[in-house]
């Protein structure tokens, strides 16, 4: 998520702990704490795809930020102990939960977080809220600040807990508007004679109720549907080949790349280069948020040839945000999907991508 929802969660979480014992300074190291394990941005990689794979990497580990949460704890103990203070445990809780649910709301995200490294499943990406869902943070900025104006009273403090309720409801609430996509959209697709392999579904911009949903088939496709929850009718959707047949590069690039997207993967290749594309991000197909030249052809053997991995900056959408945010409740006319996939590949090379929060 973005780094004003996480110091926002970081705050509710001290001060609802907290605020009783510290007020506005509970606040303060609470959004500092909600914050810290996206500082692992600033560590230079050797190239872009590297840079992508490896954020939300160490610095997101239930288990690093765990022991973090118990050295932290032993250095507050003074403060924890003196008379009116919160004691260790309450101090410890405050401390880990601020700390945990960082890389946990991440992971409610399209992007991938490694929530158990050392260990390499592939990231978490349960992908029910987008990185920025003013739903979602509104009401939790809005108690924070209202805290940290007039000063801590039980009345405040509760209103914090009822916001972090609200937080919990509304990730519960993604889920189930998730699923239920899902399920009409495999619906759609198996009645049209697909035979669907897997899916992934993300929300888009701003709420949980308008939903990208990509559904890979057995015959090499996959297969793109944009649907509300409103919806009374089936979405549009768009069928585009993977064009596994040309997965041959082995580089260790390459080999993390499909890892960490759990292979929701296009390759395409123009021009001589290799490009993969990660399905699992971006507006619609065409307005891709990650895509990379990985190799390029020999000309002598006409075999692929990894090559340090380049970032294609295409087009992100968004002079069409406005139309994708009014398909949320209006179903027609439909979004030109055919249209937008026709900028699937983008001509401009550049050195590295804006790393997602």
């Amino acid at each position: 998520m973005d780094s004003i929802t996480q110091a926002a969660l970081g705050a509710g979480i001290t001060g609802a702990l907290l605020g009783k014992h510290f007020g506005r300074k509970a606040l303060l190291a609470g959004a500092v704490l909600g914050t810290l394990p996206d500082l692992d941005v600033v560590i230079s990689h050797a190239d872009a795809l590297t840079a992508m794979i490896s954020h939300r990497g160490f610095s997101h580990s239930v288990f690093v930020l765990t022991a973090l949460a118990v050295l932290l704890t032993a250095l507050c103990a003074p403060w924890a102990r003196k008379p009116g203070g919160p004691g260790r445990w309450r101090m410890f809780l405050a401390i880990w939960l601020t700390l945990i649910t960082h890389p946990l709301l991440d992971a409610f995200t399209a992007y991938g977080t490694q929530l158990f490294w050392p260990f390499r499943p592939t990231p978490a990406s349960w992908s029910s809220i987008y990185i920025i869902d003013p739903f979602f943070t509104l009401p939790l900025l809005l108690a924070v600040l209202w805290f940290a104006i007039r000063g801590y009273t039980p009345g405040r403090n509760k209103a914090l807990s009822w916001t972090l309720g609200w937080c919990v409801l509304y990730l519960a609430l993604s889920l189930g508007f998730k699923q239920w996509a899902e399920t009409r959209v495999r619906t759609q697709l198996q009645t049209a004679g697909h035979n669907v392999v897997e899916m992934f579904s993300t929300p888009q911009p701003f709420n949980i109720l308008l939903w990208r949903v990509i559904a890979r088939t057995d015959d090499d496709h996959y297969h793109e549907t944009m649907h509300s929850i409103l919806d009374s009718g089936p979405g549009e959707t768009l069928s585009h080949p993977i064009n596994a047949e040309l997965a041959t590069v082995e580089s260790a690039p390459m080999q993390g790349l499909r890892w960490f997207t759990g292979d929701w993967l296009r390759y395409d290749e123009t021009h001589g280069l290799l490009v993969v594309s990660d399905l699992r991000m971006g507006l619609a197909t065409g307005f891709y948020t990650f895509r990379f030249a990985v190799a390029e052809r020999d000309p002598g053997t006409g075999l692929w040839r990894p090559i340090t991995p380049v970032f294609l900056r295409g087009e992100r959408g968004t002079e069409e945000l406005g139309r994708v945010l009014r398909r949320t409740w209006q179903a027609s006319p439909p979004l030109p999907l055919q249209e937008w996939s026709l900028k699937a590949i983008p001509a401009t090379l550049t050195e590295s991508p804006a790393v997602a929060e």
